[in-house]
């Protein structure tokens, strides 16, 4: 169990609470339903309870936009899967992120150090309007998919919310995938358009994308348009390439004026999302654009309490779901502030130079990327003003306890840090951040509103605060996926979320509730650890690992021996640093003595680097297979596929 801390990292002020958007939308409630919702956790409990009311409300309060809402808010709401929401709605997901039209910024861009860019609403208005039309003429109709192998950069956004204004489907990958990558994504959905950019960036580096533009049309040949955006040249040369347009002379027929947004279904497809594929071809996730829509409008609104004008930022890629949902902040009237390369480069202050200089409130990032900034010695507070940060947001992996400290301690004292976790299955968040509670050491504020999160053992029974099980939510809610892409009787919908506890969904995170009711996320439930018969958290080990300043970072896994399981941990060194019997011993001491004796690896191995995702996930059920001489299905997933090969045919692992 968590250990209890004597008082918070971080308390809201009482202006803070009186002055949030959470604070008015509580008010509006008590006057509109009669209920009383003193605080967090009642309004919390409401909000599971009476659902219908409860999403009504967010739909009022947040001033959705729509031809039509009808008279129901929930259908066949003891179906789940199967419930509806808003069955009657017909809306357009881009009108609602395109409220303004005004000469203050949209979207702040950064491509290292190489391209700086500012589109005002109006601006992006006018870009959207000739996107618009030209893809209609290049025959993208409702329903046809739209792909962009893009960098985190304006034309991605206005690619996104042309497609949407028509009706198109819209999916995205980042350009350092490889060929095979996007084939096994796009290749599935079978896209009328692709959007490309000429190359990108990356640590000071120039690297092309054009060059792999004739194996995919040749791999996906529903594609009957290619439009090249010019990033790292001002005109790229397509002659070369059938199909194929530059992106000015796609847009050049075509004057700014007014969009036709098309009034759609709630459940109309808006998005379509891809698993990390780790495992095998990824599944192709399936987002309605009216539950996208009100869930981020939630969590932006009430949860990150993110106001018009603020500037909200995230370092993720276009083939991360934290790209889909940053974009949403246009809906709250926020500017986006997008930043495309590495975090490193030129200096390691690059975001927070950012940060002062774009006057960011929404400082998005990775666990890694603070563990790493921590790792390096960084101080921002030091060197740096970051006045306007409000709030500092995690996510991708668990964040330990001590990268909590170093944010207060190094970043800035005043901020509201949120953790939070949900993923690409619903686009949004089962547990993240509220602005009126504190922040404890290690711990997610709360559970997301509307949301029936529960925790239940392997027999699917409740647990107690303090115990580990399997994170659930046991009601439905409007960002549930309306199904997989080409999924005959939705049997891997089915099988992903609802096979373990049937009318449950059983999202696959190892948590506990604290007595604080925050959560701490112990892993993939999958990638658990049953050493002995007892379920281990890897991210108990890495939480103990990782404070060793000799190890960068880690991995754990479960090795399959003498008809029983043992933890195996690889460790990424300091250079110069060397596994001598002395730091096997400091790091099996630092694990005995702050988890249990069950905890400890039976095998300690250095290698030169750990296999992550392109969203920087690390891939512990790859580094599984790959340990167990069984093929990795999916390197195309990775975003350092080599490293893999490090973890076969150990001779340590063969005794």
């Amino acid at each position: 169990m968590q250990e209890t801390q004597s008082a918070p990292l971080w308390r809201p002020s009482a202006e803070r609470i009186a002055g949030a958007n959470i604070t008015r939308f509580m008010r509006q409630v008590e006057a509109v339903w009669g209920a009383r919702v003193p605080d967090y956790q009642i309004l919390w409990r409401w909000s599971v309870e009476e659902p219908e009311k409860f999403w009504s409300s967010v739909w009022d309060f947040c001033g959705v936009r729509a031809e039509t809402r009808g008279e129901r808010v929930l259908a066949d709401g003891d179906r789940m899967p199967g419930a509806r929401f808003f069955p009657d709605a017909r809306l357009s997901f881009a009108q609602n992120l395109m409220r303004r039209r005004d000469a203050s910024p949209a979207l702040i861009f950064r491509g290292e150090d190489k391209v700086s860019r500012q589109l005002t609403w109006a601006e992006m208005h006018d870009q959207v309007s000739r996107m618009a039309q030209a893809m209609r003429a290049a025959g993208v109709g409702q329903g046809d998919r739209v792909a962009a192998y893009m960098p985190n950069m304006p034309e991605t956004v206005i690619a996104m919310l042309a497609a949407n204004s028509i009706g198109a489907v819209f999916s995205s990958a980042s350009p350092d995938f490889g060929v095979q990558g996007v084939v096994d994504r796009f290749g599935q959905i079978e896209p009328k358009l692709l959007v490309l950019a000429d190359g990108y960036y990356y640590a000071g580096k120039t690297i092309s994308c054009l060059d792999k533009l004739d194996d995919i049309f040749e791999r996906i040949p529903s594609i009957v348009r290619a439009v090249v955006v010019p990033y790292v040249a001002g005109a790229p040369d397509v002659s070369g390439h059938d199909r194929t347009v530059g992106l000015d002379a796609f847009l050049a027929p075509y004057a700014a004026g007014e969009i036709d947004f098309a009034q759609l279904p709630f459940n109309h497809p808006l998005y379509i999302m891809f698993s990390s594929g780790t495992t095998g071809v990824p599944k192709c996730i399936v987002h309605g654009q009216g539950g996208t829509l009100l869930q981020h409008l939630k969590e932006h609104t009430l949860n990150g309490d993110v106001r018009p004008g603020d500037k909200a930022f995230w370092f993720t890629t276009c083939g991360w779901m934290m790209w889909n949902w940053l974009v949403s902040a246009l809906a709250v009237e926020a500017t986006l502030v997008l930043y495309d390369g590495s975090p490193f480069h030129p200096g390691g202050n690059v975001l927070f130079d950012y940060a002062d200089e774009a006057g960011i409130t929404l400082f998005g990032t990775s666990a890694k990327f603070i563990d790493a900034c921590n790792k390096a010695g960084m101080e921002p507070k030091r060197t740096h003003s970051l006045a306007s940060v409000r709030m500092i947001g995690s996510t991708g992996s668990p964040l330990v306890p001590e990268s909590f400290d170093y944010v207060y301690e190094k970043i800035k004292d005043d901020v509201h840090l949120a953790s939070i976790s949900g993923g690409t299955d619903l686009l949004s968040c089962f547990v993240l951040c509220s602005p009126t509670l504190p922040v404890w050491q290690g711990e997610i504020q709360a559970p997301g509103l509307g949301m029936a999160v529960a925790i239940l053992d392997e027999d699917g029974a409740p647990v107690s605060d303090g115990e580990k099980g399997e994170l659930v939510c046991t009601k439905p809610f409007p960002s549930m996926p309306i199904g997989f892409w080409n999924d005959p009787g939705d049997a891997r919908y089915l099988a992903a979320y609802f096979e373990k506890f049937p009318g449950i969904w059983c999202h696959g995170d190892f948590i506990a509730r604290t007595v604080h009711g925050g959560y701490v996320i112990y892993g993939r439930s999958d990638a658990t650890l049953n050493a002995g018969g007892v379920r281990i958290g890897t991210a108990e080990i890495y939480r103990q690992v990782e404070q060793i300043d000799d190890v960068l970072e880690s991995l754990v896994i479960g090795q399959e021996w003498d008809n029983d399981t043992r933890i195996v941990l690889f460790v990424r060194l300091r250079d110069g640093v060397v596994l001598d019997e002395a730091l096997e011993r400091r790091i099996k001491t630092q694990i005995r003595s702050n988890t249990t004796p069950r905890h400890v690896p039976s095998r300690i191995c250095v290698v030169g680097d750990i296999p992550r995702t392109k969203s920087g996930k690390i891939v512990e059920l790859a580094v599984r297979e790959a340990v167990h001489g069984r093929p990795i299905k999916n390197k195309e997933a990775l975003a350092n596929p080599e490293a893999l090969e490090e973890f076969r045919d150990r001779p340590e692992l063969a005794v």
